[in-house]
């Protein structure tokens, strides 16, 4: 996917914290806030994202996101990207939103092959917000969410955006990406 390194980026990609009800997910949505578990941990994260000097902050325009980006400190620098809002999640014919409790035989969970975007749209936008981010330089803070996050990544490393259900992004997490600064070549 990325066809010039632009070594002098590194993205700090903050995914929002735990949200009431995340037992009940509601991916896509913006019907839960940041809850309190975040506040107590975003005290701790605070003090470690605010040694680094960011040359920009963008965040999601999702609620949650937009809140854990205020709670760390971040709030009156970031700008609105809606590139980076989370993989819309599709809905039952009746309006409700699918669950994550429908699995196989295995355990294995469906969740990623419930989502209102395909992953082909969801590729596209990450392809378009990673051209976007390489025209930056320094570090620049990412406020958003789990999913969009791991399709992130493997866009990030020229994997299908499907390829991102092999990654996990826990709630209030930090995850970095760049490039190998070093010129060292392995014997």
């Amino acid at each position: 996917m990325i066809a010039t390194h632009n070594r002098l980026l590194q993205l700090y990609y903050i995914r929002h914290g735990e949200t009431a009800g995340l037992s009940r997910p509601a991916h896509g949505s913006d019907g839960h806030s940041v809850d309190c578990a975040w506040r107590r941990r975003g005290a701790r994260t605070e003090p470690c994202l605010r040694k680094i000097k960011f040359a920009r902050v963008l965040t999601s325009p999702r609620q949650r996101a937009r809140r854990t980006c205020e709670l760390t400190g971040f709030g009156a620098s970031a700008v609105s990207e809606p590139d980076l809002s989370e993989w819309t999640m599709a809905t039952t014919k009746d309006g409700a939103p699918w669950t994550f409790a429908r699995s196989d035989r295995t355990g294995m969970c469906f969740g990623w092959l419930s989502w209102r975007e395909t992953p082909e749209q969801i590729s596209a936008r990450a392809d378009r917000l990673i051209s976007h981010l390489q025209s930056l330089q320094g570090n620049v803070a990412l406020f958003a969410h789990g999913q969009f996050g791991c399709v992130l990544a493997a866009r990030w490393i020229g994997l299908t955006a499907i390829k991102g259900r092999h990654f996990a992004l826990g709630a209030a997490s930090l995850s970095i990406l760049g490039y190998e600064t070093s010129t060292q070549t392995l014997s």
